[in-house]
C-alpha cells in the first residue's frame, strides 16, 4: 500500500523546489540585499550608518519614541483583552454571541483610517472641546489636547482600538482550552477568584499573552499609517518612508530596516523558544472544557458594563467616519451643519478612487490566489512528507507574521530597482504588490490548511493512490474537499485583509495609475481641498463594508479558531 506519508518523489521535489525558489526570491533576497546594502560599502565591511544612526540625536529620539509607542500600546492593549478573554470563556450571558462579533469589528477597518475621526472629536478646536464649551464647562480658550501636542497619544490610542482583538483572539483561545480541574482544585483548598486567576490561569495562558502581545508590539513599532494621519514624525517607520526616495545618496534608511528586522525577529525567536509548544500544556487525557458559569445581578451589571465600553470606544472612531463621510460642511461645529451623499457618488466617478478601488479588487483577488495556491501546497507538503528541513520550510512560511510590511516594502524598492518594467516597482508596482500581499497573508492560509490537513485521515488519500490516481488529482479530487472550508476561510481573510494593507501599499505604489484604497486615502488626506478628507472618509467607509464582510464569513466557518490564525 502506498504512504502518503513518505519520503518526496519526483514530483513533489519538483515542487518542493519551486515554492523554494518562489521563497528565496521574494522573501529571503530582498532581506539580503537590505543587509548587504546595510554592512558594505564600497566592497568593504562598515558599521558606519549604524554609528550614524545611534550618534544623532535626532535618530535616537525617533527610537526612542518608537519605543514608547510600542510598550503603551501592548501594556493597554493586555489591559483590554486579559479580562475580556477571562468573560468570554469563564461567563454565559445573553447577547454573548453579538458581543463577541462586535469585538472584533475593531479589526475592519485600518487605524489611519480612524485616525481621521479621532482628530475631528478630540483635536484642541474638535467636537469634544466644543461640547465642553457649549456647556460652560471648559471654556475653548482653555480647551483640552486629548491627543497630546505632538499625537503621541492619537496613534496610542488608535493602535490600541485596533489591535486589541487579536491579543483578546489569541488569549482566549488559550483559555478555552485550560483544564478546569485545576482551577477546581486550587478552589476546593481555599483559594478565592482573584488567587485562582493570578496564581493558576495568569501562569498558564502566558503563552498565548505573550504571542499575542510580540504581534501587537511589532504591528505598534512598525505601523506607518496611523502616525502619519497624526502628522507623528519623529518615529522609526515614518523616517523609513522618507529615506525611500533618497536612500542612493542617504543609506541610513538601510540601518532603520534592519534595526526594525534584527528587533522583530528577536521577538519571534524568543516567542517560539520560551512558548512555542506550550500551547497545549494544560491538556490531559480525559479534559473537558469549563462550564461557563451564569452571571446575574450586579455582577452582570459590570460585566455588560465593560463590554458595552470598551465596543462603544473602540468602535466610534469608525462611526465618525462614516458621519464624517456624509457632512457637506463640518467646521467649528459640534456636529456636521450640513449633510450630503455626494461624497460615496464622488468615489465611483472620480478617476483616483475608481481606479483604486479597481486596483485594491485586483491585487487582492491575485494575492489571495497566490496564496491559495502556495499554501496548500506548502500544508501539503509539511503533513504528508517526510524531508529534511521540513521544519524550516513549515517556520518559513511562518516567517512574514512576525516580517514587517514595511522592511518587506522597503526591500522591495530597494533590491528591483532594475530595467525591467514590469518588475521595477518605480515603473509597474503590480507583480509586487500581489507579491507583498500574498507573502504577508502566507501564514493564515498555512495555518488554516495545516490544521485541515491534520483533522484529515490520510487513508482516504492513501486509497486514491492505490487506485492508481496521481497526486495532483488525489489532491483535487480528495484532499482538498476535505479540507475545503479550511480553506475558504483562509483565502478569505488573506482577500480582505489584503484590501487595507497600509504599509506595503503606501510604499510599492509608486505610480498613480496602480494606487490601491489605502494610498488614494493617504494622497485624498494631503489635498488641501476641503472636500478631499470626506471623500477619504467615504471610501474608507467602502473598505470597512468589504472587509466587514469578509471577516464576518471567516469567523462563521472557522468559529472559535479564528484566534489561531494569529499565533505565532
Amino acid at each position: 500500500m502506498k504512504r502518503l506519508t513518505g519520503n518526496l518523489t519526483i514530483g513533489s521535489g519538483t515542487i518542493l523546489f519551486i515554492i523554494v525558489s518562489f521563497l528565496a526570491v521574494f522573501l529571503i533576497y530582498p532581506l539580503f540585499y537590505v543587509f548587504k546594502e546595510a554592512f558594505w560599502m564600497e566592497g568593504n565591511f562598515t558599521i558606519r550608518y549604524f554609528t550614524g544612526l545611534f550618534s544623532s540625536p535626532y535618530q535616537i529620539g525617533c527610537i526612542i519614541n518608537t519605543f514608547k509607542v510600542s510598550l503603551a500600546v501592548t501594556g493597554l492593549t493586555i489591559l483590554i483583552a486579559l479580562p475580556l478573554a477571562h468573560i468570554f470563556t469563564r461567563y454565559d450571558f445573553p447577547g454573548k454571541s453579538i458581543y463577541s462579533m462586535f469585538l472584533l469589528v475593531p479589526l475592519i477597518l485600518p487605524p489611519f483610517v480612524g485616525a481621521i475621526g479621532l482628530k475631528q472629536v478630540f483635536s484642541r478646536f474638535g467636537s469634544l472641546n466644543l461640547l465642553l464649551d457649549k456647556a460652560g464647562l471648559v471654556p475653548l480658550t482653555h480647551s483640552i489636547d486629548w491627543l497630546g501636542g505632538s499625537g503621541f497619544w492619537g496613534v496610542v490610542i488608535m493602535q490600541v482600538l485596533h489591535l486589541y482583538p487579536i491579543l483578546y483572539l489569541n488569549v482566549a483561545a488559550v483559555m478555552a482550552n485550560l483544564d478546569p480541574s485545576l482551577r477546581e482544585a486550587a478552589e476546593n483548598l481555599g483559594s478565592d477568584a482573584k488567587t485562582v486567576f493570578l496564581k493558576i490561569t495568569m501562569p498558564l495562558v502566558m503563552p498565548g499573552i505573550f504571542a499575542g502581545a510580540t504581534i501587537v508590539f511589532i504591528s505598534a513599532f512598525t505601523d506607518l499609517g496611523t502616525p502619519l494621519i497624526f502628522n507623528y514624525r519623529q518615529m522609526i517607520p515614518v523616517q523609513i518612508f522618507d529615506k525611500i526616495s533618497d536612500a542612493a545618496v542617504d543609506p541610513s534608511g538601510y540601518a532603520l530596516i534592519v534595526f526594525v528586522l534584527i528587533l522583530t525577529s528577536c521577538l519571534f525567536v524568543v516567542s517560539k523558544k520560551l512558548f512555542g509548544g506550550q500551547g497545549n500544556a494544560t491538556l490531559a487525557k480525559g479534559h473537558v472544557h469549563f462550564t461557563e458559569s451564569r452571571v446575574s445581578g450586579v455582577k452582570a451589571f459590570g460585566l455588560y458594563a465593560f463590554i458595552t465600553g470598551i465596543i462603544v470606544i473602540s468602535i466610534m472612531p469608525h462611526l465618525i467616519v462614516v458621519v464624517f463621510s456624509l457632512s457637506d460642511k463640518w467646521f467649528f461645529t459640534i456636529l456636521p451643519s450640513e449633510w450630503t451623499g455626494q461624497h460615496y457618488r464622488d468615489i465611483f466617478t472620480m478617476p483616483l478612487t475608481v481606479g483604486s478601488i479597481k486596483n485594491s479588487l485586483l491585487y487582492s483577488a491575485l494575492s489571495a490566489f497566490v496564496d491559495l495556491i502556495l499554501g496548500v501546497t506548502i500544508a501539503w507538503l509539511v503533513t504528508r512528507k517526510q524531508f529534511a528541513g521540513r521544519d524550516w520550510l513549515d517556520a518559513l512560511a511562518m516567517l512574514p507574521l512576525a516580517l514587517p510590511g514595511l522592511v518587506l516594502a522597503f526591500g522591495y524598492v530597494m533590491s528591483f530597482n532594475v530595467k525591467i518594467a514590469w518588475l521595477n516597482p518605480r515603473d509597474n508596482p503590480l507583480l509586487l504588490l500581489v507579491v507583498a500581499y500574498s507573502i504577508r497573508r502566507l501564514p493564515f492560509i498555512v495555518r488554516s490548511a495545516v490544521a485541515g490537513f491534520q483533522q484529515t485521515s490520510v487513508t482516504l488519500e492513501e486509497a486514491s493512490q492505490n487506485l492508481g490516481a496521481g497526486v495532483i488529482t488525489t489532491l483535487r479530487k480528495i484532499t482538498i474537499p476535505l479540507v475545503f472550508a479550511n480553506l475558504i476561510a483562509g483565502t478569505i481573510l488573506t482577500f480582505s485583509f489584503a484590501m487595507l494593507e497600509v504599509g506595503d501599499s503606501l510604499i510599492l505604489a509608486m505610480t498613480g495609475d496602480s494606487y490601491p484604497i489605502t494610498k488614494a486615502i493617504y494622497t485624498l488626506m494631503g489635498r488641501i481641498n476641503v472636500e478631499a478628507p470626506a471623500i477619504a472618509s467615504a471610501m474608507g467607509v467602502v473598505g470597512m463594508l468589504i472587509l466587514g464582510f469578509c471577516l464576518f464569513i471567516a469567523t462563521r466557518i472557522l468559529g472559535k479558531k479564528m484566534g489561531e490564525m494569529f499565533r505565532m
